[in-house]
């Protein structure tokens, strides 16, 4: 057997090198026949938003194509229009060169699964990279090739509306959820034609932008960026990674599309990056706004970076020929990047077949077809986190009647969430229908909406996706009227309520991340009629909800589920689906807490454990408990589990070794469910200070009523290791604690040591 893998793997590498060779011989090829403007040509990514209606080739998109300006353009929708612009780049230019074709498919094309945040609550790999691969399929088959996901970025700040994106606060998590976003959009190796190159970003630091304000200034040290920040990009480039994207912000000061440290550096010379690198949104030109440098020199700076593909700015085409001329830049520097970009072309597969990925067949029949909507309902279920259940309030029973109010009972358009470039919300169900259709006949179901997003018309309009349809302006006290009229008969009242969908996501930052007003008014009325509530809380991030913890009998977390949202949440409330999502966030109880996150390092004065009261010279609150109200990898069920029997297969680990830690989980309650089991790692004395606890391994189980399974966690010293103050990436000899639960709270702790 291990012969024979060795056999195989020894094919495989011959066979890669083979293609290696044969593309690198095209490309020298193709490049030798390249004039200067048609190598800068491919470097510039022109936006596609002028022809979203109208005829490409006569746009001004069109004419760049058939100039040879243009590498390829991106958010075009439809094959037909994808067609007509990639056979003016074939058939029109000189060499004929093929287009990429992008789009923001962020988590979904027209099946639209939940936001980011909400599929790494599922902490399901698996479910992850079949939610990927379902998008890539549709976008390839309406013609796109390449898509801006994953956004990766690690977010401890939930003011920052684009935490919706990414998988959380956590870089071990966030790793694992790296891999499987690439890997299912990219397949095995890009060759079929429902297999898309993946873009991570944005390279780097962009979910640490001060105030949690969206394009800020992000600030930290570099043993942060390697330890917290750093590793879920370079585990998409360990995952083979086609492109990157760089980040808006600063590093170091200097902007990320010019740092030649993160872009050269670090990400080709250390981590082995291969592909290309491409700007956000006009990013060259906002150099000049950075303070930093105009559009001429921004160019040269971004280039000798290692910027290969200039997106939206026109710098790049405007600036690099009198820049090559000056002799601020070399001919190689601009090869080198137009090679990265052609070779991304081949891997696709283009140069055999430009039309590779354009089939209106395939967009008939292959787009929000009934299995992808089946996937896309069931992994929604999945991502949505029970954080209170008081009283066993739910699952609901399908019968008397259920008065749902609140301003997302009834808006199929947001469902979805943010970030759905090619959502058709007019298909999708709302909360109200997804109910109705689950109960039948065996219960009535009403609806009222009981207030707006926001009392002030502009900040509800825009958590309304600036629909302004959605918005009733008879006021609140005529709302919440009409809604306890409804629930007077009501034998329970579910509130759907929380952020519209545009209320997270890109310049959707929020300096108060509690219910807004007008809804706290409706639940606070709806509480008071003496009726079991439940809160269907819809988010883009972590938000706050102490009140409603201390008042509301049950609350569900359901993030924007996506397309399937009304079905899915029908299906948790009733019971046909056990809730099994976990938080990747800390939840904070007070706006006052903001940035927190489970992984701090450690306090010389830390506040004495159950906080009762202020403590003087102390790490706490006058005014507040500083523990956070839910913590990183909370999440109830419908059932119970014990855990039993932490145990290590040794106390002592060689530097070479390995021991095993193991935890006995069983479902004591009387429903089949699934667990996510968390392992944690502290280094209590180490040559720098460390957090007090990391996530280290964790392991998805179902169990059945009674069912007990033990679950382990083999540590070898890469569990252990961390960049210490000189960047070297070690593992210290002495003591470490290895921690299991639930959560990253409910733990229990073992020690262990490292020997020299």
């Amino acid at each position: 057997m291990c012969l024979a893998t060795v056999a195989l793997c020894q094919s495989l590498n011959a066979a890669n090198a083979d293609t290696d060779k044969e593309m690198n011989k095209f490309v020298d090829k193709l490049m030798s026949k390249m004039t200067l403007q048609e190598k800068i040509g491919q470097l510039n990514l022109p936006p596609g938003e002028d022809i979203v209606t109208g005829d490409p080739q006569s746009s001004n998109l069109g004419a760049l194509v058939a100039a040879g300006k243009a590498g390829g353009t991106f958010n075009i929708k439809g094959a037909e229009k994808i067609k007509a612009l990639q056979k003016l780049a074939v058939e029109k230019t000189r060499l004929g060169i093929p287009l990429l074709f992008g789009m923001d498919v962020i988590h979904g094309y027209e099946t639209v699964f939940p936001i980011p945040i909400g599929l790494a609550a599922t902490w399901d790999m698996e479910a992850i990279e079949r939610a990927a691969r379902i998008s890539a399929k549709e976008a390839s088959a309406a013609g796109i090739c390449w898509t801006y996901s994953p956004m990766v970025d690690i977010a401890r700040d939930p003011r920052w509306g684009r935490m919706a994106e990414g998988a959380g606060e956590d870089p071990y998590l966030g790793a694992a959820v790296s891999r499987a976003f690439v890997k299912g959009y990219q397949g095995k190796n890009l060759e079929n034609n429902d297999e898309i190159m993946a873009c991570v970003k944005h390279y780097a630091l962009y979910g640490a932008a001060e105030g949690g304000r969206d394009y800020n200034t992000a600030d930290m040290s570099r043993q942060y960026m390697y330890n917290y920040y750093f590793p879920p990009y370079k585990a998409a480039v360990e995952a083979g990674v086609g492109s990157i994207m760089s980040s808006f912000n600063t590093v170091d000061g200097v902007p990320a599309t010019a740092n030649k440290w993160l872009l050269t550096d670090v990400l080709r010379n250390q981590w082995g990056f291969d592909g290309f690198v491409v700007t956000d949104y006009d990013a060259i030109n906002e150099m000049q706004k950075h303070g930093v440098a105009k559009p001429d020199k921004a160019s040269v700076l971004a280039l000798n970076a290692g910027t290969d593909m200039d997106m939206a700015s026109h710098a790049f085409i405007d600036n690099l020929e009198k820049a090559l001329n000056e002799g601020k830049i070399s001919m190689e520097q601009i090869d080198n990047a137009v090679r990265r970009i052609l070779m991304a072309k081949y891997r696709l597969g283009l140069f055999k077949n430009p039309y590779k990925y354009i089939d209106p067949q395939r967009e008939k029949t292959e787009i929000y077809t009934e299995s992808n909507r089946n996937e896309a309902r069931k992994i929604a279920a999945e991502s949505f986190v029970l954080l209170k259940n008081e009283g066993n309030v739910l699952p609901l029973k399908k019968e008397g009647k259920i008065a749902l109010v609140g301003p997302m009972g009834n808006s199929s358009s947001n469902m979805p969430g943010t970030w759905s470039v090619a959502a058709v919300p007019s298909k999708y169900k709302t909360l109200l229908q997804g109910l109705k259709d689950a109960v039948g006949d065996k219960a009535e179901v009403t609806y009222t909406k009981g207030s707006n997003f926001y009392d002030d018309p502009v900040q509800d309009l825009a958590a309304a996706s600036w629909n302004k349809a959605l918005r009733d302006d008879r006021g609140e006290e005529a709302l919440i009227a009409e809604a306890l009229e409804a629930a007077k008969d009501a034998d329970v009242i579910v509130a759907a309520m929380g952020e519209g969908s545009q209320s997270s996501g890109e310049s959707a930052s929020r300096g108060d991340l509690s219910l807004p007003d007008t809804q706290k008014k409706l639940l606070e009325a709806m509480l008071s009629t003496g009726k079991p509530v439940v809160m269907i809380n819809f988010s883009g991030r972590a938000t706050v909800m102490d009140w409603e913890s201390k008042h509301v009998p049950a609350i569900l977390n359901v993030w924007f589920g996506g397309s399937e949202t009304g079905d899915a949440v029908a299906d948790v409330i009733f019971g046909d689906v056990n809730p099994s999502g976990k938080l990747t966030v800390t939840l904070p109880r007070h706006n006052g807490q903001i940035p927190i996150h489970y992984n701090h390092l450690p306090t010389g004065r830390p506040a004495s454990p159950g906080w009762n009261g202020f403590q003087v010279f102390r790490s706490n609150y006058v005014d507040m408990d500083p523990a956070p109200l839910y913590p990183f990898g909370y999440g109830l069920s419908y059932t119970n589990f014990k855990y039993s029997d932490f145990r290590i297969s040794s106390t002592k680990m060689s530097p070479d070794g390995h021991i095993t830690a193991t935890v006995t989980v069983t479902n004591t309650g009387d429903r089949a469910g699934d667990e996510i089991v968390q392992f944690y790692i502290n280094d209590p004395e180490a040559s720098m200070s460390r957090p007090v606890k990391e996530l280290k391994h964790f392991e998805r189980i179902s169990l059945k009523p009674g069912e007990s399974r033990d679950v382990s966690f083999d540590i070898t010293t890469d569990a252990l290791k961390f960049y210490n103050y000189n960047l070297e990436h070690v593992a210290e000899p002495g003591e470490f604690r290895v921690m299991a639960g639930p959560d990253s709270e409910r733990l229990s702790t073992l020690s262990f040591i490292l020997k020299e």
